[in-house]
């Protein structure tokens, strides 16, 4: 896979979360020598921090397979130090997106004759997912006035391939952007061919997501709609200043 390749010839140059927590210290600090201690936990403790992981973590790993148990203890350990060193600066409102099926980006699916999901990277992630959702809820048990929006990429993905119509989609398994079967044989470059309408596909190159995809999630994360986020909205959680302590 594609994305395997990228991760491994990029490894050391990427930005660890557990660095960039660190790096939110340095903020926090700069924050405090500008308006004051009690002004920055403040404005931290109204902010909206959103939280993104594990997809490249589990296309790295289902290359070459290993310890499932050993992985998923790798990368919710992660997540749970990160957001309780953010609440121990004042952080209390947490944005969460699980990880989609990841088996349906137009990359993986090339690697089949039949252009078919891969069944066990999907199955790699809805085991983080529960894995993600039990942290969350164990997270809000032990940190008071933790407030969470856990969303549902998983499920989105499954509805909007279940029928992309009502998106207004008419591929849901190629990229927009890129060149040979299924515009997954490489990136998406200055050269590279592109669909005629961009709105009309779920990928924008053989493992990103268009905007309008994009668009489309923000929405339904941001309105909570169908049970995609729980256990608030977006909305919910970005607003009530009551919500956060």
């Amino acid at each position: 896979m594609h994305c395997v390749r990228a991760c491994m010839q990029n490894a050391g140059n990427n930005i660890p979360l557990s660095k960039q927590v660190r790096y939110m210290e340095s903020t926090k600090a700069a924050m405090e020598a500008r308006v004051g201690k009690a002004a920055a936990r403040l404005l931290l403790s109204r902010s909206f921090f959103l939280f993104s992981v594990g997809s490249n973590d589990i296309s790295v790993f289902a290359a070459a397979p290993g310890d499932v148990a050993a992985l998923y203890a790798k990368l919710i350990s992660g997540y749970s130090a990160a957001i309780t060193d953010l609440y121990g600066m004042g952080a209390r409102k947490f944005g969460i997106i699980n990880v989609g099926l990841l088996g349906c980006v137009p990359v993986a699916r090339a690697l089949s004759a039949t252009g078919a999901c891969n069944d066990g990277l999907n199955q790699l992630s809805a085991g983080f997912n529960d894995k993600l959702r039990s942290l969350m809820a164990g997270l809000a048990a032990r940190l008071p006035g933790l407030d969470y929006s856990l969303a549902d990429n998983y499920n989105l993905s499954q509805v909007t391939f279940a029928n992309p119509a009502a998106s207004g989609y008419v591929s849901i398994d190629s990229a927009c952007c890129g060149s040979g079967r299924m515009g997954a044989e490489s990136d998406c470059l200055p050269n590279s061919t592109t669909c005629a309408d961009h709105d009309r596909f779920v990928f924008w190159d053989r493992g990103h997501p268009s905007q309008r995809a994009g668009e489309l999630s923000a929405a339904a994360y941001f309105d909570g709609a169908a049970g995609f986020t729980g256990p608030i909205s977006f909305d919910q959680l970005a607003g009530p200043e009551d919500l956060a302590s």
